[in-house]
């Protein structure tokens, strides 16, 4: 596909000149004529980058605060809060039915706002909080309740800085800037454990309190500090002025959005209703076609919610066992760089996306095959790869919906909502009672993989046809090379 896709499909009239590059209430412009554009486009990226590292160190955050409560399992969580049966896997799910009630107002919302890095800093503010909460409660029910609240709140943010990412890079720079922020999972599992294990591991009876209600008390105020800061460093919308642009670049930062989407006259002249992207979403078969496909990927990746549980199944004590989480995740956020930016370069998405389940289920029949320690181990680094696709699949969401800014709001807010319920079915892969060996767990892992695949290939089969369509009309009326799907 073409670094510009669409620049041949857009009418280069005096109209669309003076259209991309008046002035306006956003902020100061200058003629477009005027600017050096390689030179502005690599500073402005280049600042860009920087506060969207910040954003890597939220999500690194927001993680941590969902899944403390594995690592919290291995000190005392479940008996101290009396439950029996599969009430830690609820518990573990509760905090993603919050997630399927928020995530695609939370869109359309953020899509009409001029100051989103206000909004999701006020949901991590909240949510740091209600995780601090957790570290008090005295019973399974209260906490069962807090977990709803805290998935309430947080899922206004992964959905949101994927739109916000969306709103400032180029289809051929997506894939990278979506790798490098959702590392922040891989690193989050890694570190976070380290993290965990420190914690867990010095803190037990200071003041009064238990090692993991240390665990939240710290994890939580840590989110609440980082959200303060997130306040002033992450970007709004480039239609926003902003005092850390300067105006050729902000006039270029609008720009380049303009050149992404597909018919700019057609857009401009016909303004968005209130709830058209929405509509336009939930009537695109797919929409529902990817939400389901990444609802399977997001139910084999459940296993990395129970990484400490997995890795406890060694048979060391819990602080090792959490130690030993770190090595195989910063393998997989390294490998999911190297993914994501050879897909980039290659302007490939589909098999980017097979080869990291591929190798993932290699991990998975590897686990089911033995319980000897070092092959066990050895498979949870192999699994740990498989969170490279993941990636590029979302890059290929935002690749596939960015002819409109609220569709592509509603579109990636539904997805995500569908691939979120597959952590709500898929906290019960894991029961205690299949432990240690999991073998069913791993099985159903495989299979999910497999019937995404399966649900990608015809994804691609579709984009293939819409372009070979695309190709044949344009020959047949002599137009210039316009929009082309990735692959």
């Amino acid at each position: 596909m073409s670094d510009h896709p669409l620049l041949g499909a857009v009418d280069h009239s005096p109209h669309y000149y003076s259209t991309s590059s008046r002035s306006s209430d956003d902020g100061p412009t200058l003629p477009l004529d005027e600017v050096d554009r390689p030179i502005v486009e690599k500073r402005l990226l280049r600042k860009l980058d920087l506060r969207v590292a910040f954003l890597v160190l939220v999500y690194i955050m927001n993680i941590t605060d969902r899944t403390n409560v594995a690592a919290a399992r291995l000190r005392g969580f479940e008996e101290d809060l009396g439950m029996t049966g599969n009430q830690f896997n609820t518990l573990t799910s509760i905090l993603y039915v919050g997630y399927l009630l928020t995530q695609a107002p939370s869109n359309l919302i953020l899509h009409r706002m001029k100051r989103p890095s206000l909004y999701l800093s006020s949901c991590m503010i909240t949510w740091g909080a209600l995780t601090v909460f957790m570290g008090t409660v005295p019973t399974y029910h209260a906490a069962l309740i807090l977990r709803f609240f805290i998935g309430f709140v947080e899922a206004a943010f992964f959905p949101g800085a994927v739109f916000l990412l969306s709103r400032w890079y180029k289809q051929n720079e997506l894939g990278l800037r979506t790798a490098l922020f959702s590392c922040g999972a891989s690193i989050s599992n890694a570190f976070g454990a380290l993290i965990a294990s420190g914690i867990l591991g010095s803190l037990d009876g200071t003041l009064g309190f238990t090692a993991w209600r240390w665990l939240f008390f710290v994890e939580g105020t840590l989110t609440i500090v980082a959200a303060v800061s997130a306040i002033w460093i992450l970007p709004d919308f480039p239609s926003t002025p902003s005092v850390w642009l300067l105006p050729d670049e902000q006039t270029l930062a609008k720009r380049r959005m303009e050149e992404e989407v597909l018919t700019v006259i057609e857009h401009r002249s016909k303004p968005e209703e209130n709830f058209s992207g929405l509509t336009e979403a939930l009537m695109d078969w797919r929409v529902w076609w990817l939400g389901i496909a990444l609802h399977l990927m997001d139910s084999l990746m459940s296993f990395g919610i129970f990484f400490p549980t997995l890795s406890a199944t060694m048979g060391y004590n819990a602080t090792i066992s959490l130690l030993l989480c770190a090595p195989p995740w910063i393998l997989g956020a390294a490998s999911s760089f190297v993914v994501a930016r050879h897909s980039d370069a290659t302007s490939d998405r589909f098999w980017h996306i097979v080869g990291p389940l591929l190798v993932g289920i290699v991990g998975f029949m590897l686990a089911v095959s033995t319980m000897n320690t070092a092959m066990r181990y050895l498979s949870l680094f192999i699994m740990a790869q498989s969170s490279a696709a993941y990636i590029v699949a979302l890059t290929w969401v935002m690749n596939t919906f960015s002819q409109s800014h609220s569709k592509r709001a509603a579109a990636i807010a539904l997805i995500n909502t569908m691939s979120s319920t597959g952590l709500i079915s898929s906290s019960y892969f894991w029961p205690s009672s299949w432990g240690p060996s999991y073998v069913n767990s791993y099985i159903i892992c495989t299979l999910a993989s497999a019937v995404s695949i399966g649900m990608f290939w015809v994804f691609r089969e579709h984009l293939s046809q819409c372009n070979e369509a695309a190709e044949a009309e344009e020959k047949a009326l002599g137009l210039p090379k316009g929009f082309r799907y990735l692959l």
